[in-house]
């Protein structure tokens, strides 16, 4: 068994998911890097080993393949003996209405946005068992299990599954310590938030996170870097008690009734 811990995290090869493997790294861990793109792996894993100097597997496949799920896990055991954190971080998803999806995108997304996750929970979990060290699974979630757009039917409603399996998991795993935690990202600089199109064609991203950042008391996005901040710490002993339940990183977003500039006509000199 390697004396380093092990991260299996998602989505790795860039946003969200290659700032976590990076925070993960830099406090020892040997990390999992799962992900599409072969070449944007190779590179995080030469970044990796030149920086921080641990060791690192790499997985370039699809996540909607039952095998695919298997392998990550069964390899990462053989190669060092232990999971101890699992990030399901990937996604994948369409910007288009219910009225417009179609039945193929609709459950594509479903398969990579919560079937994939539900079922390396699966997998990485019962390794976890087998080998009796306990271990974490962190679901990225969104604030969009709560707040929907109307644009995107089949990624809300994974990300209110995710949270709902992210439930369930802690309970069902609980008693062999392996805690179970949802993540839900506000607005963060990502690819994801950089893919918005009206119907001319034009890019209206800037525009939509401009609306998000007068809705956010912080007034900006997050970045990629405090989510990792975020989900590494839950991963630690200083977090030992949380499990269940969902960390909401939005900046203030989600409670907030109104945007600033509106509250500012009723009360200029007070916001």
């Amino acid at each position: 068994m390697s004396s380093n811990k092990v991260a299996i995290i998602t989505g790795a090869s860039k946003g969200i998911g290659r700032s976590t493997a990076l925070k993960f790294a830099a406090n020892t861990y040997n990390v999992v890097l799962v992900g599409r793109n072969l070449e944007e792996l190779d590179q995080l894993k030469l970044e990796i080993e030149q920086r921080y100097g641990t060791e690192v597997l790499l997985f370039a496949g699809d996540l909607a393949r039952e095998e695919f799920l298997r392998q990550i896990v069964a390899d990462t055991v053989r190669q060092w003996g232990r999971i101890d954190v699992l990030i399901n971080n990937a996604a994948w998803r369409t910007i288009e209405t219910m009225r417009t999806i179609s039945l193929d995108n609709w459950e594509k997304t479903i398969r990579i946005c919560l079937t994939a996750p539900a079922f390396l929970a699966k997998y990485a979990a019962n390794a976890m068992e087998e080998l009796n060290i306990g271990g974490v699974i962190i679901n990225i979630s969104s604030v969009m299990s709560n707040r929907a757009g109307g644009n995107s039917p089949a990624y809300i409603a994974c990300k209110g599954g995710l949270e709902s399996l992210t439930f369930e998991l802690a309970v069902l795993y609980g008693p062999k310590n392996i805690r179970v935690i949802s993540v839900n990202p506000g607005n963060i600089k990502t690819d994801l938030s950089n893919d918005y199109l009206d119907e001319q064609g034009n890019n209206v991203s800037q525009k939509l996170t401009d609306s998000m950042n007068e809705n956010t008391p912080l007034g900006r996005a997050g970045t990629v870097e405090e989510i990792a901040n975020v989900s590494y710490w839950l991963s630690t002993t200083e977090a030992s008690f949380i499990t269940g339940t969902s960390l909401l990183v939005d900046g203030g977003f989600l409670h907030n009734f109104n945007s600033y500039p509106l509250k500012k006509l009723q009360y200029p000199q007070e916001f």
